[in-house]
């Protein structure tokens, strides 16, 4: 099993060419674009998901491959505790094995007052029936003996939360949602929306005008730059997260875990997939100033867990240089950089290598066969958009999954879905809504869990 994310160079596996009328055409081919072609498909809607670039190229295969329930804000947990269920269900259909293992989630505790953060969390578990417990230090050593080495105050721990390879199982489900006739074309930006009379026409991809009445815009980092070239401002920011995978190495804990300064899981090929639990970077640009009050929450509640870098990349989504204005007859940002594949932060996984060392000093020194970097999609209050927009009848926005969007992405695929189809989506979505950030609604932000 290949342990390294999609990339540019990774083969074509859905070349097209799409056609020139469908029902709904969905932007980006991550997890969350994906699962929401899928169910249009199951409910009988004709669909085209356009991907510039490679299903999955971006974070939908650059992320720790957790699948978990466990310290998701109250409003998404019932879409998650579904997705947890579709999951299993998918794993099923697909023609490959995608590495779906319950094998838990649990976060150490390094302090008192964290142990009763994760006690404030547990009765919106036990709401959903999930099977969510604290433990505290005694019975941590009880029941993951080889985690109680650290200087751990407690856990919570969810049995039910599995793992997944992402780089497998998103192409998997891109390959059910093509098998149940859904259309999908990477390589092929979409440039603009096509709007007359104030609704959606269609859409302007490089391959040529797609007739359509409904559009999904689930570009992930994308999706901003996207939107506001038709005037509808949504508050994303993308940062930079970093992974490694090691060589084979026996971890003593089978399951996903994550204390301050670490997160792992073991992986399908025998190494793990090691990260910087709470860290990330943000590339400071024109969409970074303009948002900021809107994340001044987020960051005054975790001061110290974001990196500023003063420039981007060339051509990335938020880049000084990067066109906001373009013609749909132009060549688009979506086609300067076909896979965003930032330069991982080698310096900072050495140092996760080295505690987890020191948290299971018999494993040995723990080589790195690979390092990456995702661009992730945020929000000022690390919930995301999921919503019709009224102001363009025929769009539908599902983005900002803020690091959340590969375990939740059957769920929320299946939501975007019924919205499209003017379905009753079977959760409260209110939280969701596109307008919370423009009516005065006061700022919540989810659970730092």
């Amino acid at each position: 099993m290949m342990p390294f994310p999609i990339s540019e160079a990774s083969p074509v596996a859905f070349p097209g060419p799409p056609p020139s009328e469908t029902d709904v055409v969905v932007i980006g081919g991550g997890v969350i674009g994906v699962c929401t072609a899928l169910y249009l498909a199951r409910k009988g809607r004709r669909v085209v998901l356009l991907e510039k670039g490679r299903i999955a190229g971006e974070q939908s295969s650059r992320n720790w491959g957790w699948i978990r329930q466990q310290g998701r804000d109250p409003d998404e947990l019932p879409i998650m505790v579904e997705a947890n269920r579709l999951w299993t269900e998918l794993a099923s259909q697909t023609n490959v094995d995608i590495g779906l293992k319950r094998t838990g989630v649990s976060y150490l505790a390094e302090s008192e007052k964290e142990l009763q953060g994760f006690a404030d969390w547990l009765p919106y578990a036990t709401a959903q029936g999930v099977d969510t417990e604290v433990l505290d230090r005694a019975a941590l050593k009880v029941r993951f003996p080889e985690l109680a080495g650290g200087e751990f105050t407690g856990a919570l721990t969810t049995p039910s939360d599995m793992r997944a390879e992402p780089w497998v199982a998103v192409p998997a489900l891109a390959g059910i949602a093509v098998r149940e006739g859904a259309v999908i074309v990477e390589g092929c930006a979409a440039r603009k929306l096509d709007i007359a009379a104030g609704r959606i026409i269609g859409v302007f991809s490089e391959a040529g005008r797609i007739a359509c009445s409904d559009v999904v815009v689930a570009g992930g980092a994308w999706s901003s730059l996207f939107l506001r070239a038709h005037g509808v401002a949504i508050p994303q920011l993308s940062v930079r997260a970093s992974v490694g995978a090691s060589e084979p190495v026996h971890l003593p804990h089978q399951g996903a875990a994550a204390g301050g300064k670490f997160a792992f899981r073991t992986r399908a090929d025998g190494g793990a997939s090691l990260a910087a639990g709470g860290f990330h970077e943000l590339f400071v640009g024109p969409d970074a100033f303009r948002a900021l009050p809107k994340f001044r929450a987020q960051l005054m509640a975790d001061p110290f867990g974001t990196r500023f870098l003063p420039m981007a990349p060339k051509g990335y989504p938020d880049g000084w240089g990067t066109k906001r204005q373009w013609a749909e007859d132009e060549v688009s940002p979506f086609e300067g950089i076909r896979v965003l594949n930032p330069t991982p932060h080698a310096g900072k996984l050495r140092k996760v290598a080295a505690e987890v060392e020191k948290l299971f000093p018999e494993v040995g020194p723990i080589r790195y066969r690979a390092m990456w970097a995702g661009m992730i999609d945020t929000m000022p209050d690390v919930v995301p958009v999921v919503d019709r927009v009224d102001a363009i009848p025929g769009l539908t926005i599902g983005t900002g999954m803020s690091g959340h969007g590969f375990g939740i992405g059957p769920g929320m695929g299946r939501v975007l879905a019924d919205l499209v189809c003017g379905d009753a989506p079977g959760h409260d979505l209110r939280r969701f809504r596109y307008g919370r950030f423009s009516d005065g609604s006061r700022m919540e932000l989810g659970p730092a869990l």
